[in-house]
């Protein structure tokens, strides 16, 4: 692409963010969502050609054009449109569910990638449960006693247990979507290999008749928490996709866009991982019924699931 066809193909976005810039300014107190939303739009779309220009066209006057649009941009947009409130408001409602809805595809990869190795794991180790010590890592499989388990259950931690997998769940999520930057080959394994893992405690437990206990030491929390690592496996999955797969832009560009793009994904899950701390902390080791347990992890899910469908509507309400 030359400077000419990159003109031409991005200059009608520019001019709309140039009047939308002058109406900002001139009615401020009468500028509704929409005008904001579609401002922010334009801008993010700005800065990625300014990005874009300024590695290819860099002594180009389009550049130096780009620079001052979005510095006159950034200039309205945090000085005047947006509380600090109010843009944590803005990214939890509208962008963080945006950037979602983009790529659930890729979510629903890295589910598959983590199912794949679950499955795995879950059969070797239900045939010859001294397959466990080769898969897990020696921290979980030196927790969990398989000679004790079967005689007394009061020997299970399950505390210590939950806070492993929930430890270990955080350091995934963030290798998961920092694995882009390899390709995707880095969060494949990662997903792949932590599927393992709890496939091979599944099938432990399997064996012992402790399936039923198992699961509810580990769904209240572990449910939403595996969601919001499938969210950062998706987001690694798509940052390599992309770096496969550039398209009309060089890789270079595309790391900066989609790296950038991952780490708002990432930070997008941060609330999830703190529900689901509360919950390992005050519901996991709580002195209820398993019933119960298993009705918390059910409402965590339900909970996830209307918050991305409401977002997802009123988005679409805001674009009608």
């Amino acid at each position: 692409m030359n400077v000419k066809q990159f003109v031409q193909q991005h200059r009608e976005d520019w001019k709309e963010l140039e009047q939308m810039i002058t109406t900002l300014h001139k009615k401020r107190k009468r500028v509704t969502g929409d005008h904001i939303e579609r401002f922010h739009q334009l801008y993010q779309k700005t800065t990625q050609h300014l990005s874009y220009s300024q590695t290819y066209f860099k002594d180009e006057e389009v550049t130096e054009y780009l620079n001052g649009l979005v510095s006159k941009s950034h200039n309205l947009l945090y000085k005047d449109q947006l509380t600090s409130v109010k843009q944590i408001h803005y990214f939890f409602t509208q962008k963080f569910i945006r950037l979602l809805t983009e790529q659930w595809k890729f979510v629903i990869a890295a589910m598959i990638l983590f199912t794949l190795g679950g499955l795995g794991s879950f059969f070797a180790v239900l045939s010859d449960p001294l397959h466990l010590y080769t898969v897990l890592p020696a921290e979980i499989a030196q927790g969990v006693d398989p000679e004790q388990l079967g005689a007394n259950h009061d020997t299970i931690d399950p505390s210590l247990m939950s806070a492993s997998i929930m430890t270990n769940n955080i350091q995934v999520a963030i290798l998961a979507f920092a694995g882009g930057i390899t390709f995707g080959l880095l969060t494949v394994y990662i997903l792949i290999y932590n599927g393992i893992i709890v496939g091979a405690l599944a099938a432990l437990f399997w064996h012992y008749g402790m399936t039923y206990e198992f699961w509810a030491y580990i769904v209240p929390h572990g449910m939403i928490e595996l969601a919001a690592i499938f969210i950062a496996g998706g987001a690694g999955l798509l940052m390599g996709y992309k770096l496969f797969v550039p398209g009309n832009y060089s890789r270079s560009y595309q790391l900066k866009v989609q790296a950038k793009r991952s780490v708002q994904l990432l930070i997008g899950t941060i609330p999830i991982f703190i529900i689901a701390g509360l919950i390992e902390g005050f519901i996991t080791p709580a002195s209820i019924s398993l019933e119960a347990k298993y009705l918390v992890a059910i409402l965590t899910v339900i909970g996830l699931l209307l918050y991305v469908a409401i977002g997802n509507l009123l988005l679409k309400n805001k674009t009608s």
